[in-house]
């Protein structure tokens, strides 16, 4: 059957602890509801096995590697490619600008074409079209063919830049979210942080050149493991309620191979006693198949129509699933698995424009592009600061300099990540309610408001005071690192509170991050040379400060403004679903 959407449901408000049972000491005890509904099916990406989930998040991660480190590898070496042509130090990073641009630009087209084909072919062609057009710049000899090498390069590597947030949602649950997002973003930080440490050394013993063969020959690696290893996450999910009780049937319920649909919370929080640990090791072995047959009125229950519209009612005593096992190895390796049998290109390609109307996605565009500014300032600024006066530090060493973002980076990472999912779980169980909002997350941006704003100070008023080397690597790290929070913060907002429309509002956040990133790489190398270091980087650490600060007022006004367009939302999902889109 096709149930209602539910207009009056708050997008992103979801009862994400349910409080159902009381400990011994009388206590109520919350169990984490799954987030959204798993169905009773084995190929369903929420459903994989452990090992099959995160082979799929390696692949994910080994792309993001792959397309991610042919952009950052030349940062240490432009003093090295102005020398060798005739291009200069400012029409380089004119190009590096055009190149995120471009990434930003491209989503409108492979987003799409993800969605209408597939993910996997998407990855494919992306990987392969990187490593190819690798090779390209170091037979560049004017800015023009630069520009273009560039334009291209972001343009086919653009899905390294929405597609992966996606993959994640599509893997996780929504309190395990934030670790996942991290996770892609530890990737993408710790590899436009080493490309240049690596690029260095390279560049020194064999020439700058083979920093993009050697990227080329990398991406060719890249694209034949994931050809045999990545598989297939666009899956239209159907959901069995039992016509007798009410409730979801579940591949747990089924078959004990998830357990029950609610997760302990203390063993979530890690809190457990070792009593209660027993206790409840010995109850779920004892009601793993009777997890279907309670008749309480589970919050994962509510609005459950408005996750999906393929919600059936069948009476479980003669309910048979007509899923006889997961799908074998070649199978997976299929190019058409994730296709639309219908051809609705036009509504994917044109979806994105219409999420531009929604606050919640500009803001968090506008978080994730302002931190990807301070990094194009750091990136442009790197080479300059360290290998000019009094450091004189050779390319090989300004890439040393790298280790110190990817250090921070991976340190920044367990707060961003872990503490994230933590903190939206303890808030929604201090409330009493169970009640999770997605605004809860967005408190870990205290942090980058003080440590970004100090580290862009550290950098480069040190610089302009001359400063020991050790102070400005030091602060160097802790901005490159820094940028894991809006990362992390900026995706897990949009995606917790449209999921439904994930992929679309994903486009918009980094068309608008991209756009932000070509304007400040477009204008950096003025930036610093009229302002000095002093003056530009005071006005770079307040400015980080005033943009991290606007989540203040996401917090207060972002639970009015999801409320003001719940209707506008749910009209949006309603027309995208009878057109067969989601």
């Amino acid at each position: 059957m096709t149930a209602a959407i539910d207009f009056e449901a708050i997008p992103g408000n979801s009862h994400l602890v349910n409080f159902n049972e009381k400990k011994k000491d009388g206590d109520r005890q919350g169990k984490i509801v799954f987030i959204p509904t798993p169905s009773d099916d084995p190929d369903d990406p929420l459903n994989w096995t452990p090992l099959r989930k995160w082979t799929a998040v390696a692949c994910v991660l080994v792309y993001t590697l792959g397309a991610c480190i042919p952009t950052a590898a030349i940062y240490s070496v432009l003093p090295n490619i102005e020398a060798n042509t005739t291009i200069t130090l400012s029409e380089l990073n004119n190009g590096t600008g055009y190149m995120f641009l471009f990434l930003g630009i491209g989503c409108l087209v492979f987003q799409p074409l993800a969605l209408q084909y597939g993910k996997r072919p998407v990855y494919l062609f992306s990987m392969l079209a990187t490593a190819m057009i690798c090779v390209w710049p170091p037979y560049t000899k004017s800015n023009g063919e630069w520009i273009a090498s560039k334009i291209l390069q972001g343009f086919v590597g653009s899905s390294m830049e929405s597609l992966p947030e996606i993959s994640m949602s599509d893997l996780f649950f929504e309190h395990e979210r934030s670790f996942a997002l991290s996770l892609y973003g530890l990737t993408l930080l710790c590899a436009s942080f080493l490309a240049p440490f690596v690029a260095g050394f390279i560049s020194e013993g064999q020439g700058w050149e083979w920093v993009m063969w050697w990227c080329a020959i990398f991406g060719a690696v890249c694209f034949l493991f994931l050809f045999f290893f990545m598989e297939e996450t666009n899956y239209d999910r159907k959901l069995k309620v039992d016509a007798t009780t009410g409730e979801v049937i579940t591949l747990a319920s089924r078959q004990q191979q998830l357990g029950s649909v609610f997760t302990n919370i203390d063993e979530v929080m890690g809190h457990n006693s070792k009593a209660d640990q027993l206790g409840e090791k010995n109850e779920s072995q004892s009601n793993a198949m009777d997890a279907s047959s309670h008749t309480d009125d589970y919050t994962e229950n509510v609005n459950i129509v408005n996750q999906t519209s393929n919600v059936e009612v069948v009476n479980s005593n003669y309910y048979a699933p007509a899923y006889h096992g997961t799908k074998t190895y070649w199978q997976k390796l299929s190019l058409f698995s994730g296709r639309r049998k219908k051809f609705l290109l036009q509504h994917y390609a044109f979806a994105p424009f219409l999420m531009v109307r929604f606050p919640v996605v500009v803001w968090a565009g506008f978080l994730y592009g302002s931190s990807l500014v301070w990094f194009n300032v750091l990136n442009a600024t790197a080479a300059l600061i360290l290998g000019g006066s009094p450091y004189n530090f050779s390319s090989s060493i300004v890439g040393v300099a790298y280790l110190s973002p990817t250090t921070f980076s991976v340190i920044l990472f367990f707060m961003s990540g872990m503490c994230s999912d933590w903190l939206k779980v303890r808030i929604a169980l201090w409330r009493g309610t169970g009640l999770s909002k997605p605004e809860d997350r967005l408190w870990i941006l205290l942090l980058y408001c003080i440590l970004g704003c100090f580290a862009c100070i550290l950098w480069g008023v040190g610089a302009y005071y001359e400063i020991h080397w050790f102070g400005l690597v030091f602060g160097m790290g802790l901005l490159g690192g820094c940028g894991i929070f809006a990362i992390a913060s900026s995706a897990t907002y949009v995606v917790d509170t449209y999921k439904e429309l994930d992929t679309e509002a994903m486009v918009v956040v980094i068309l608008i991050r991209n756009c932000m990133s070509f304007a400040v790489s477009y204008g950096i190398t003025d930036w610093v040379t009229d302002l000095g270091y002093k003056r530009c980087f005071i006005s770079v650490a307040f400015l980080c400060l005033a943009a991290n600060l606007t989540f203040l007022p996401m917090v207060f006004f972002g639970p009015w403004i999801r409320n003001r367009q719940k209707h506008m939302y749910w009209s949006m999902v309603d027309k995208y679903r009878k057109l067969g889109m989601h």
